[in-house]
């Protein structure tokens, strides 16, 4: 089934407004819309087939923690990685920050060091900070290339031995630019450093095999896929899961518990101490179902053809800078010259247009691009030309008024 086929025939409640118009939604990197069949399917878990998982000895609650279990191998067939890997969390922020208090806390310590890039996130960003300021380790910044991408040679300049760990973006929230997660893995394995890859940007919109890579930890989000929010996912290689230590205490986690000692279950049950998000498990898996359903290849190209064509037209304004690679992956980022982002978002608003306006929690990329604030447009499988097409008169509109 084509994206073509499942954007005309697939239900987005999200994408109309209330007259019944196509609302010109292109805000997918902060958050993907749900489609009709993520939404039935929480509409299910929370009704009719809602029970707990993991304790109860009844039927309705075995019937709910098979489904619970099956969203995790779901989700771990996504990345191509085994269920006992995939840990769930409430999402890719709350998981860099399990692996910078679990494996991190335990590994590293003073005169280690960790290589971050310009462009990442601040969820990549502040827990090795935090962990930094508990065990003295020091964190390196890799520039970018011209066009805003990860810049590979000088990350191979700046590791030495001395690096323990590389965390880098898969793809850039605000420049769509594509990490070489070959050559990354390459230049950490040089060095002896562990690798965790950012994939939120990524695993909605590219085949992600997690072997294939050999990545270490990779982290992603249930509602940039199509998903919940609520919800994401710490993937990591079933060693390494198994000697890090517990992150947080309570029910489900353990083994057994006396006032003297605890023992602790397995990994990854581990990691999710207390009732887990049962129903944005189930969402979660849903959107999984949707997304393989239409082929990420497939979504990928779309996305890819739509990113042409926008960067096109935008460049066709003189007053328009455009910022990272031509091949961007979904996102376009951009300024206008003599209008803030934040006055083009409230224009745009106003013709039914909604884009992201602003630093994207990504303060330092803004400090090397020489700006306060980018307008990013960002697409998913339901966006198309019209999108773009109501996107360029609302920027002309904008200009009018700005003079």
């Amino acid at each position: 089934m084509s994206v073509d086929t499942i954007t005309r025939g697939a239900q987005w409640p999200g994408l109309l407004n209330p007259d019944g118009s196509r609302w010109h939604y292109l805000d997918t990197a902060a958050t993907a819309q749900k489609p009709q069949v993520v939404i039935d399917a929480v509409t299910r878990a929370l009704g009719a087939d809602y029970a707990t998982v993991h304790r109860g000895v009844y039927a309705r609650s075995a019937d709910m923690t098979l489904a619970f279990e099956a969203a995790r191998r779901k989700v771990a067939g996504l990345v191509n990685g085994d269920e006992g890997e995939i840990v769930f969390t409430r999402g890719a922020t709350e998981a860099i920050n399990l692996v910078a208090q679990t494996w991190g806390q335990a590994n590293l310590k003073a005169g280690d060091r960790i290589l971050l890039s310009t462009l990442e996130h601040h969820s990549n960003i502040v827990p090795w900070q935090l962990l930094r300021d508990r065990t003295g380790v020091e964190i390196d910044v890799c520039p970018l290339t011209e066009d805003g991408r990860i810049d590979l040679a000088a990350a191979e300049r700046i590791l030495t031995p001395a690096h323990k760990l590389v965390a880098l973006a898969h793809v850039s929230n605000v420049l769509g630019s594509v990490l070489d997660v070959a050559q990354a893995v390459r230049l950490a394995r040089a060095v002896g450093a562990k690798i965790l890859l950012d994939g939120c940007q990524a695993v909605p919109r590219l085949a992600v095999d997690v072997k294939a890579m050999d990545a270490d930890f990779y982290v992603f989000s249930a509602h940039k896929l199509y998903g919940p929010t609520g919800i994401g996912a710490l993937w990591a290689k079933a060693a390494i899961l198994d000697a890090m230590p517990p992150w947080q205490g309570g029910g489900a986690m353990i083994d057994r518990v006396t006032f003297e000692r605890t023992t602790y279950a397995p990994a990854p049950q581990r990691f999710e101490a207390g009732t887990p998000a049962i129903v944005e498990a189930i969402g979660f898996g849903a959107a999984v179902d949707f997304v393989q359903a239409q082929g990420l290849d497939a979504i990928h190209a779309h996305e890819v053809a739509l990113v042409a064509k926008a960067r096109e037209a935008l460049g066709r304004m003189n007053s328009v800078r455009l910022f990272g690679p031509e091949d961007s992956a979904g996102i376009v980022s951009f300024a206008i010259e003599g209008v803030h982002p934040h006055d083009l978002g409230t224009i745009l608003d106003e013709e039914g247009v909604a884009i992201r306006a602003g630093h994207h929690c990504a303060q330092p990329l803004m400090d090397h691009l020489g700006v306060p604030a980018t307008a990013r447009a960002s697409f998913g499988i339901y966006s198309d030309e019209s999108d773009i097409a109501a996107l360029v008169r609302g920027i002309e509109r904008t200009k009018r008024i700005f003079g």
